[in-house]
């Protein structure tokens, strides 16, 4: 409890600055830090780092559901970094954006046009330039959008109030044209192989409390979170060979269907489509908390769910999840969006 709470006014400290328009918050000496991103940038040159191109995703997911229903089909897109991207599989069906958007499909039982603007090494301040490009056709703005974000920021040293500022922007612009946001927080750069003691914890330190700031300033902008760090961190950990890709930096096909899985619940949640209530259940470790608290115990616990009560509050839940729909015949060959 007193690392939650540390945290959380840590988290609040960088959401204030961003909101404010400050500079960084440190969260380690100058030196340390300097001498931490030195380590995890030779950390990723030493596992190599992915030079691949992701798979394009773009098109119609669930193109067979147009055949039962008059209603207009989805929209979903995606931005942010390579996670975003699907970096490290090479079938289209392996992606987290195929996947999502096949899973969005099966459940709205409509079809979903799908489209990705997440750019491999992307930081923050990408996010203005991937939100025009979704937004240049009025037409076709999506009903809901996926943001994954966070790592390259810690690794080249973005200041977290500005990381949060940019990422704040981005929800509030998108929820501005009537789209709904679902944020997968930064994930947990402590398990990135070979990264040792006393690295991997303070970069899961870092990583992690920039995952509750970006909860704090997504929430406060009308978007919703969802933790990944901490869900991925023990799974990926115990079974690195599975969960990693073949450049052991981005995940394997495995690893994206487990952060799928932790999200579908909530992209569907924002669409009215996920049959939780959106109410807290107290048996399950849920409850109405100050956003800050919640923002930390979310950046705690993986899969958690954050999103805005009446402030200064927020639920934070813990959505049941289905298994993800096989992705494989409809996000190996979509179809293009007409």
């Amino acid at each position: 409890m007193p690392m939650t709470m540390s945290r959380a006014r840590v988290a609040r400290r960088i959401a204030t600055a961003a909101a404010v328009g400050g500079g960084g918050v440190g969260l380690l000496g100058v030196a340390a830090v300097g001498v931490l991103l030195t380590e995890v940038r030779l950390a990723r040159r030493t596992v190599g780092g992915s030079s691949d191109i992701p798979p394009c995703a773009d098109g119609r997911y669930g193109a067979a559901f147009g055949h039962r229903t008059d209603r207009p089909p989805l929209r979903l897109g995606f931005l942010g970094d390579s996670t975003a991207a699907g970096q490290g599989v090479h079938r289209v069906s392996q992606t987290p954006g195929a996947l999502l958007a096949s899973g969005l499909a099966a459940v709205a039982e409509l079809p979903v046009d799908f489209r990705n603007v997440a750019l491999p090494g992307a930081q923050s301040d990408d996010l203005a330039r991937q939100v025009e490009l979704l937004l240049l056709d009025g037409a076709q703005t999506p009903d809901v959008c996926v943001i994954m974000i966070g790592a390259n920021d810690v690794t080249h040293r973005m200041p977290p109030a500005q990381s949060v500022r940019h990422l704040s922007e981005a929800v509030r612009r998108l929820r501005a044209e009537g789209c709904e946001v679902v944020v997968g927080t930064c994930p947990d750069l402590g398990t990135i192989e070979p990264v040792y003691q006393p690295l991997r914890w303070v970069a899961r330190r870092l990583s992690r409390q920039l995952a509750a700031a970006q909860t704090i300033g997504a929430v406060e902008n009308g978007g919703r979170t969802v933790s990944l760090g901490d869900l991925l961190g023990p799974e990926f950990e115990a079974r690195p060979r599975e969960l990693f890709g073949p450049d052991n930096y981005h995940p394997s096909a495995e690893g994206y269907a487990t952060a799928a899985m932790a999200v579908l619940p909530t992209l569907c949640a924002s669409l009215g489509l996920w049959p939780d209530e959106e109410r807290p259940e107290p048996a399950r470790g849920e409850g109405i908390l100050p956003v800050e608290q919640a923002a930390a115990e979310a950046a705690s616990e993986g899969g958690t769910e954050v999103t805005a009560s009446r402030a200064p509050w927020a639920l934070l839940k813990h959505r049941r999840r289905r298994q993800l729909p096989d992705a494989e015949e409809s996000a190996d060959q979509p179809s293009v969006p007409r």
